[in-house]
């Protein structure tokens, strides 16, 4: 289960665009991987098309490319990176109680929010 989720907000902690701060963009469970807006920019070089109208679609793109999930870290309230844990809530929900796992950061042991 990865700790960091679409839509976070994280702090590059390791490799060439150390410190940049930004949104996750994807995860890729599977290979422990993160996409984050602006950072580990590359140059993609795709073959140029036309489109019915004329424009011209390819060339050199600029896209982000996956970095590893260790190297980022969740921000927290205050702008600071935080670890990530976890507590256990009950919540009443359609007269039902229901525990609910709420994360939390481990330096304020505040909620963090989307």
């Amino acid at each position: 289960m990865a700790k960091i989720k679409k839509g976070d907000q994280v702090k590059v902690i390791a490799g060439r665009d150390k410190g940049k701060m930004g949104t996750v963009l994807s995860v890729d469970t599977k290979t422990n991987r993160v996409i984050v807006e602006g950072v580990q920019r590359v140059k993609r070089h795709t073959k140029v098309s036309y489109t019915d109208r004329g424009a011209t679609t390819g060339g050199i793109e600029t896209v982000e490319a996956p970095i590893h999930i260790s190297n980022v870290a969740l921000v927290g309230p205050d702008k600071k990176p935080v670890r990530v844990g976890y507590r256990e809530v009950e919540v009443e929900r359609n007269g039902r109680k229901k525990i609910m796992r709420e994360r939390i950061g481990r330096r304020a042991g505040k909620e963090i929010e989307l």
